[in-house]
């Protein structure tokens, strides 16, 4: 199976692609035209899915549609990525200036998305660590839940149908009925709005990055979801060996193939290494050594562009991930 990450899906409209990757445009021209209607203005009216900034969202969605085009790895290849609530800016130009408004593209649903909450996942933030002579426990930590949401990706006229599963955040208490009951309204439903945030606004490009923790938090939290949703996959099928205790994951890099897009989704090292030896208890050694390779291209080489977080913020925010990369970086000196 192949697994395709990135932050940004610049998907577009979903129905003239749809029709003609499914060979299906003229019958449906035909009919519409048939109702009195005309089928271009109808297109006109799909929100345009922007969930991204511009060449690398709309490289990610070319490569859904090569993939599934291509029929690689036949109906397991998929795209991973953020639902962002609002997506790339609207332009509006007002006495010949730009001006941006939000991108409300949800406000009448999608159809094409189908939610899949039986996948839902939890995504772990903050706590602290407790070294044990068992391993390594991450302990007292914030979670959000991860909600899934599926889009079929057509290949061109060959019967492939691929998926591309984007996480929506949710909070797991979204609503505090004490303290609604002693009148404070605000703070009933403010922890709900702070999880969520993570999945409600895409960031504009980053020409000039600044490290934000938000946006750190958002790249963790593709990473850990997706990562949990391979793994549930494999430890499913037919591949593992039939230990009655533990999965073996010595097929693993046979069987999983991950692609990143750019460095945002790079926590996928780490995190991989973090449920192989905490959650699956595989040696270190071993872990590293079975690791699916994660190859990325990179897409600017500005040092202003590249992104960078303070180590006090990863500290506190991902407190076990920085002491892999502590060891990960030890054995590349090494």
């Amino acid at each position: 199976r192949i697994y395709y990450l990135s932050l940004e899906f610049y998907m577009g409209r979903t129905l003239q692609n749809t029709m003609v990757n499914l060979g299906l445009q003229n019958a449906c021209d035909e009919a519409i035209y048939q109702l009195g209607l005309d089928l271009e203005e109808l297109e006109e009216i799909e929100e345009d899915a922007g969930l991204g900034n511009g060449g690398l969202g709309r490289l990610a969605a070319c490569f859904l549609d090569s993939m599934a085009t291509l029929g690689l790895a036949a109906y397991a290849a998929y795209g991973y990525g953020i639902r962002y609530e609002f997506g790339i800016f609207n332009q509006k130009i007002v006495d010949g200036w730009q001006v941006e408004e939000a991108d409300d593209w949800l406000r009448y649903g999608n159809p094409w998305e189908k939610a899949r909450p039986e996948y839902m996942l939890p995504v772990h933030f903050y706590g602290r660590l407790d070294h044990t002579p068992e391993g390594v426990r991450w302990v007292d930590t914030q979670v959000v839940l991860a909600m899934p949401y599926d889009t079929p990706v057509p290949g061109y006229k060959n019967n492939t149908v691929n998926t591309m599963r984007l996480w929506s955040a949710k909070a797991p208490n979204d609503f505090n009925l004490q303290e609604f009951n002693v009148g404070d309204y605000i703070e009933a439903v403010l922890d709900r709005n702070l999880a969520e945030n993570i999945s409600r606004v895409l960031y504009p490009n980053d020409n000039f990055f600044e490290g934000k923790e938000l946006r750190l938090k958002q790249e963790y939290f593709v990473v850990a979801a997706t990562l949990q949703d391979i793994i549930r996959r494999f430890k499913s099928s037919k591949f593992g060996c039939r230990d009655p205790v533990r999965t073996c994951f010595e097929t693993f890099p046979d069987k999983v193939a991950i692609q990143l897009n750019d460095t945002h989704p790079a926590l996928s090292i780490p995190e991989l290494m973090r449920i192989l030896v905490d959650v699956e208890k595989v040696d270190w050694d071993k872990a590293w050594e079975i690791r699916p390779p994660a190859p990325y291209p990179n897409h600017t080489v500005l040092p202003e562009a590249l992104e960078r977080w303070p180590v006090s913020m990863f500290e506190k925010l991902l407190p076990r991930h920085l002491e892999i990369i502590y060891a990960l970086n030890q054995m590349h000196l090494d």
